[in-house]
């Protein structure tokens, strides 16, 4: 996996490098701020070498206040096929719910205080660079519970928005069953009533989960 780190704290993002190369991956490069990020990720696809993933904080200079996630949509706009993993100290909704809205691939928004162990930080990277998503839980109840008046949220009973909560989370069905101590048939049965309600047709593939989401996001 070969990564490009947006972090302005120098140590933090000597910390991230690694913990990345140690796991056997490479950063190719490390920059402070956001104009860094677009810059060094065009020069990169111009000679054929675009990264898997961007690992990039929400606030960096100039300003301290969203540049890194400005930089970060603006890279998923100019390449979809990038994956970009935010993290930041907390959830900043306009760009978190633009992010999310360009693909429903290798995204992914975690908040650094939430983040509990290496290997779990590692395996979302690893995750967002494979086209998966990575979203931490209180991104997707604050990102959820700001569309909850929009009237395809009413399409959906109080057990099916919190099935919808854990399948943002990136959890199996298994796991969710075991969450809500229930039996993995009625977690089926739940989500197949998510996406006949979303309309997700069974043509859209494995991607119906993320795209669950992002029918919230942008109702």
């Amino acid at each position: 996996m070969r990564v490009v780190i947006a972090e302005d704290s120098v140590l933090l993002r000597e910390g991230l490098t690694r913990l990345l190369t140690d796991r056997g991956h490479e950063v190719v490069a490390g920059v402070g701020d956001g104009e860094a990020l677009v810059k060094t990720i065009t020069e990169l696809d111009g000679l054929g070498e675009l990264p898997d993933v961007v690992v990039a904080d929400v606030r960096m200079p100039p300003t301290h206040t969203d540049e890194g996630v400005r930089a970060a949509v603006q890279l998923r706009r100019a390449h979809p096929g990038l994956g970009v993993l935010v993290l930041s100290q907390y959830v900043e909704e306009r760009y978190a719910t633009e992010l999310l809205a360009g693909s429903s691939r290798g995204v992914g928004y975690l908040l650094k205080d939430r983040v509990a162990e290496v290997r779990e930080f590692v395996d979302a990277v690893v995750r967002v660079a494979q086209g998966g998503t990575a979203l931490d839980p209180e991104v997707v109840a604050q990102l959820l519970g700001r569309s909850r008046k929009q009237d395809v949220l009413a399409r959906l009973t109080p057990r099916e928005l919190e099935v919808l909560g854990l399948m943002a989370e990136g959890r199996t069905n298994s796991a969710i069953a075991r969450q809500l101590v229930v039996s993995d048939g009625a977690v089926e049965k739940h989500v197949s009533n998510i996406f006949l309600k979303l309309g997700l047709s069974p043509s859209d593939g494995d991607h119906r989960r993320v795209l669950a989401v992002l029918t919230y996001l942008n109702s």
